[in-house]
């Protein structure tokens, strides 16, 4: 994995408190402290794979002597069937981890599934797709890593990343330009600016006032095309706000730059995996 392994342990430690607190009622007072078993991880959908890493570290913060043969890495593509890794250690372990290892599979999995399936249907076109801050509280550098594995790219991490306008920032400020007037003055030369905009006049505001990246917050295919035309590569072009896979296809063709999906992250549906005991 691409993130440091200490903010991968974190999330793994808070998920591990909240779900065995301090005892597993069920597995200590049956398993023999001495007991060891064989499990296996198992595809039972297709899509592509993510968390297989994380999944696994689950195991060996709590059995220092866990093993772990692993046949599918992050970014395969799994069908129903495939033996994702096979693994071995205390069977007390291998329990009291189970769902905290699958839910970061299955979840991390579904936004890589998702996000493989809006790239495959903008495929040819020159948009790119993008994430947004609309993560799950705790899980965003998780699931920002599971975007790129289905061939996504991030939009900003946090509010420190880049400078946005959005429209109560521009409400607030009295107009477009004046917003933009008001924070060039202060930002830093690394740092891009972007501006949401709702219509073709703001795009042409915008981009007057030095805008680099544009948004163009639920417009229609036609508006979106006609803005692609007025800034014609002056400024990136960013189309967001209720897109769906069966809308995807038309806003790519308008020509935008880059396609941000929300639900990548906040609504994604888990991919089907199982860990079987044997």
């Amino acid at each position: 994995m691409l993130l440091p392994q200490f903010a991968v342990d974190d999330v793994i430690k808070t998920a591990l408190a909240e779900d065995i607190n301090y005892i597993d009622t069920t597995t200590d007072l049956m398993i023999p402290e001495e007991s060891r078993s064989a499990a296996h991880f198992l595809a039972k959908a297709e899509g592509v794979l993510c968390g297989i890493d994380a999944a696994l570290r689950v195991f060996t913060l709590l059995d220092p002597t866990f093993r772990a043969a692993v046949f599918k890495r992050d970014g395969d593509r799994v069908r129903p069937g495939d033996v994702i890794a096979e693994v071995e250690g205390s069977t007390r372990f291998l329990l009291k981890g189970e769902r905290t290892a699958l839910n970061l599979l299955q979840h991390l999995s579904g936004v890589a599934t998702a996000t493989d399936r809006c790239v495959q249907i903008v495929k040819g076109t020159r948009a790119s797709i993008a994430d947004t801050r609309k993560t799950l509280p705790g899980l965003r550098s998780l699931q920002k890593y599971a975007v790129t594995v289905g061939g996504g790219r991030n939009h900003r991490f946090n509010l420190s990343d880049g400078a946005m306008l959005k429209d109560n920032h521009i409400d607030a400020a009295g107009g477009i330009t004046a917003a933009v007037k008001a924070i060039r003055t202060r930002l830093g030369h690394m740092v891009k600016l972007e501006v949401e905009t709702r219509n073709l006049a703001e795009v042409k505001e915008a981009l007057e006032a030095g805008a680099d990246v544009i948004m163009l917050d639920n417009m229609d295919c036609p508006a979106m095309a006609e803005a692609v035309r007025l800034v014609d590569g002056r400024a990136l072009l960013e189309a967001s706000g209720g897109i769906t896979d069966a809308t995807l296809r038309a806003v790519a063709e308008t020509g935008v730059d880059i396609i941000s999906v929300g639900a990548l992250t906040h609504s994604v549906r888990a991919l089907d995996i199982s860990m079987k005991i044997r």
